[in-house]
């Protein structure tokens, strides 16, 4: 033992001279002082100042909003009647209609002390009966003061005994993308559930054929939260809780709100007026994606590319022009039409905004002063009409009526363009707002005529049936 226990001490010894030794004369240094004279190193470190709200999530405190939130957000409730026959047999022989009972649920969020409440079109329409429910459980029966299909947003009132907590409407213009926010509602009947993430994106739009521009958020949000609140670390309301994408029905990693900007001015346009009022540019925008947008590239712009100018609206008196790009309007940055249609839905006819443009390489500055909407697309049909001008009202000799503008697939072998709608189903038809109403009580199961003028000043029926 003695003998093994001195070979292994010797071998221990014998290994440390060893590792000294070429540690001492034969390693040389692996590594330099960088200068920048020299080169640049591949790992560097930032100077700016740690963001005051924080570089990670445990960095920011979300119960003070939430707190603030929670009780200025209510569940909705609405309750239908459905009318349709509930058997073949009904339907056919025409026994009693019975009426079915259908509740629906989402959320609202009270933007006033005396119980004004703003939410979606979609969570009270159709609605016989509107029950809101605080976060104290107390219940009110509530009235629709106003609706607007186009951005998704009603406003309601209750009549409570004290004074309501509220939000106040942020400047959703001034939302950062990767900021946090946190989404109040009531998924799936779970009343004051808080969720929080960050802007995802703005200005998004979900379909080419709508206006409008969302805030996109990554907050988990459910069917019932529609109608609730989106709002920054502050408890600023900067939007109203609206969509989801999604094949299952559920969230899967983000959400889309109505900007704060565009649901104040039509709650405030509801108030003052009793209805939406669209301040209006007056141009049409190229679409992109198409072929020969591409071929142009267009879909490589930055901006939005003005493919038609309509007659006497604000954008022609200004003098913009077919080919000009929109760069800015105001202060704000266009590449892309959702933004550009954002800014606009917060503005009133009569606004004068600033637009920055590009023509042949030249940037230009116009003032143009918005208008009234001249053009709407009809409900049931989806023809696009427009408002009489002083030229149509002279060519073909009527002073009330709408002119066909364009029309889609499936009616151009009836020859409808250019011609002027007068009267529907009896009904005379003075402007675009009357051929909305008219054409929206169109059923799809009943018959509707239309008496329209050509340009020979003579009368056609149209029957859709």
């Amino acid at each position: 033992m003695k003998k093994i226990a001195s070979l292994f001490l010797v071998s221990v010894f014998a290994g440390a001279i060893t590792l000294g030794a070429y540690k001492l004369f034969f390693e040389k240094e692996s590594y330099k002082w960088v200068t920048s004279e020299q080169e640049t190193p591949l790992v560097t470190t930032s100077n700016l100042d740690t963001s005051a709200r924080g570089a990670g999530i445990n960095e920011v405190d979300f119960t003070l909003a939430a707190e603030k939130t929670v009780n200025s957000v209510v569940h909705v409730k609405n309750m239908t009647l459905s009318r349709g026959p509930s058997s073949i047999a009904e339907f056919f022989y025409g026994y009693e209609r019975q009426q079915t009972p259908q509740v629906g649920t989402g959320s609202g969020v009270i933007i006033s002390p005396d119980g004004y409440i703003v939410t979606n079109n979609h969570v009270i329409a159709n609605s016989s009966q509107l029950e809101v429910t605080l976060n104290n459980n107390k219940t009110y029966e509530a009235e629709v003061i106003g609706t607007d299909a186009d951005s998704d947003i009603a406003l309601l009132k209750i009549d409570a005994e004290d004074a309501l907590p509220y939000l106040a409407f942020g400047d959703s213009d001034n939302t950062k993308i990767g900021e946090w926010v946190l989404a109040v509602g009531n998924p799936f009947n779970l009343t004051s559930t808080v969720t929080a993430g960050i802007v995802s994106a703005k200005a998004r739009s979900l379909s080419p054929r709508r206006t409008q521009s969302f805030i996109q958020t990554d907050a988990a949000v459910n069917p019932g939260n529609s109608g609730g609140a989106l709002v920054n670390t502050n408890g600023d309301l900067i939007g109203i809780n609206t969509a989801i994408t999604s094949q299952t029905g559920s969230y899967v990693g983000y959400a889309f709100a109505v900007p704060s900007n565009i649901a104040k001015k039509v709650v405030e346009d509801i108030m003052e007026f009793g209805n939406v009022q669209k301040g209006l540019l007056g141009i049409s925008a190229a679409n992109t994606n198409s072929p020969a947008a591409i071929e142009m590239g267009l879909d490589q712009l930055e901006g939005v590319y003005i493919a038609g100018v309509e007659e006497e609206s604000g954008a022609a008196d200004a003098g913009l022009m077919e080919g000009d790009v929109i760069k800015k309007i105001d202060n704000i940055e266009i590449q892309k039409f959702s933004e550009l249609t954002g800014y606009l839905s917060a503005k009133r006819p009569g606004d004068v905004v600033q637009v920055t443009l590009d023509r042949d390489g030249k940037s230009l500055v116009k003032n143009v002063t918005l208008k009234k909407q001249n053009s709407v697309i009809l409900p049931a049909t989806a023809f696009r009409v427009k408002n009489l001008s002083k030229e149509d009202i002279k060519k073909f000799g009527v002073s009330k009526g709408v002119k066909i503008t364009d029309v889609p697939q499936g009616y151009e072998r009836y020859d409808l363009k250019d011609k002027i709608i007068v009267e529907v189903d009896g009904n005379k038809v003075n402007d675009i707002e009357d051929a909305k109403k008219y054409f929206g009580e169109i059923s799809r199961y009943g018959r509707t005529s239309f008496t329209m003028i050509n340009q020979n000043g003579e009368k056609e029926h149209m029957i859709l049936q």
